[in-house]
């Protein structure tokens, strides 16, 4: 079935609960996303409810409203509302998976060249905390990861598949999909970055077969920064162990024992901000209510607009990847360098953001490229916004 984008009275709602898009042009998605007022209303409510009745008794006042977290995200990516975890951010959440593994020397991490400088890190850490090896999968013809490679990498010591699957640096969408049925074909642990994806594109987890997955609120979901979730299925529960505990993820049976509660809150801990929880369930039901399909059509659409409209200006290079992409575009200017170009856009009250080979060692050098320009879109943008950002972006030829 084809899932039509959104309406132009659509956009126009967005907009509407968008105030930040009346006094500039917002093309940082990738960073964080424009706030949402419903979202900055719930959490202005919560944080004066706090206030007014002091944190724990607030808390205990919007319990609804926590558990509405659980209830919206698990909707969002397709999971059951037990799977998931509140956590602070995306990488404490794709820490807590990536560390509860028990890796033994000789284990081997298969992986991506477009993952993210966060993860990267984790691995080399693992490398020289126990041993493991890590084997990277080159990229096929059209810049997404070699399915083909990956399969003939999975070996008998593999014990983990970890994929971004939008990287930071580039309009690439990986298949996510293709990736899961090769790792669960190998019986081999599969952790999904959904970071930039949650809000940009569908997830399902069941149809993408990961076993653990993270994600962000403060990008495309446009919720709270400083929130973050994890999904990890029922079947990997068992066999990932929190790599720190406390009395959220534990029960203290005496003196001698504890024992694990017996679903993904055990990656939890119990102090969290509360406020921002509460947000990030406004923000996923939010998006839920237009339709994630919908949302991701247009936010493609725009972004396929961007790169059709910057190909035609001798002087841009772009530098996306992928047989499918998404809403981030990347690119460089010929006689002006990413960061010249992100402050004289943003003088002109337009906000793009500047990707390093420092976030990106196993690709932006690999393709000669020290930094890119990276223009985000989300479905709120508008065609009008495009003409006026590839007009502001040419005017340093005028000079």
């Amino acid at each position: 079935m084809i899932v039509p984008s959104l309406s132009q009275q659509d956009v126009e709602l967005l907009r509407k609960d968008t105030p930040g898009v009346w006094q500039l042009i917002h093309f940082n998605n990738a960073g964080t996303g424009l706030a949402l007022s419903p979202v900055v209303n719930a959490v202005k409510q919560h944080l004066d409810l706090e206030a007014q009745l002091g944190g724990y008794e607030a808390a205990a006042a919007a319990q609804a409203g926590m558990d509405t977290f659980y209830t919206s995200l698990a909707a969002l990516i397709g999971s059951k509302p037990h799977e998931i975890a509140y956590i602070e951010n995306a990488t404490r959440a794709w820490d807590m998976a990536f560390y509860g593994i028990d890796f033994k020397t000789g284990d081997r991490i298969v992986t991506g060249r477009s993952e993210y400088v966060s993860n990267y890190v984790a691995f080399l850490q693992m490398k020289r905390r126990k041993g493991v090896e890590i084997d990277i999968v080159e990229d096929d013809e059209t810049g997404q990861i070699d399915l083909k490679a990956l399969r003939a990498a999975i070996g008998p010591r593999t014990r983990l598949v970890a994929l971004t699957h939008i990287p930071t640096f580039s309009g690439l969408i990986n298949p996510a999909e293709e990736v899961g049925e090769i790792a669960r074909s190998a019986n081999v642990l599969y952790l999904l970055d959904a970071c930039q994806s949650a809000g940009h594109v569908p997830l399902n987890v069941k149809e993408i077969g990961c076993h653990m997955l993270s994600g962000t609120g403060r990008k495309y979901l446009r919720g709270p920064r400083g929130t973050g979730f994890l999904y990890v299925s029922d079947s990997v529960l068992d066999q990932l162990e929190p790599p720190f505990i406390d009395l959220q993820s534990a029960n203290w049976i005496d003196e001698t024992s504890y024992e694990l509660v017996p679903h993904a809150r055990r990656f939890e801990t119990w102090e969290r901000y509360v406020a921002g929880q509460i947000g990030l369930g406004v923000a996923a039901s939010y998006a839920i209510g237009f339709g994630i399909e919908r949302l991701s059509n247009r936010i493609c659409a725009l972004g396929a607009q961007l790169r059709s409209e910057l190909s035609g200006l001798a002087d841009v290079t772009l530098h996306d990847k992928g047989a499918r992409k998404g809403g981030i575009v990347t690119f460089t200017k010929e006689g002006e360098t990413p960061a010249e170009i992100k402050e004289r856009l943003s003088n002109a009250h337009i906000n793009v953001s500047v990707s390093r080979a420092s976030s990106a060692r196993i690709d932006l050098p690999e393709r000669g490229l020290e930094a890119v320009v990276r223009a985000s879109l989300h479905a709120f943008n508008t065609e009008d916004e495009i003409d006026r950002f590839v007009k502001a972006l040419g005017r340093f030829d005028e000079a």
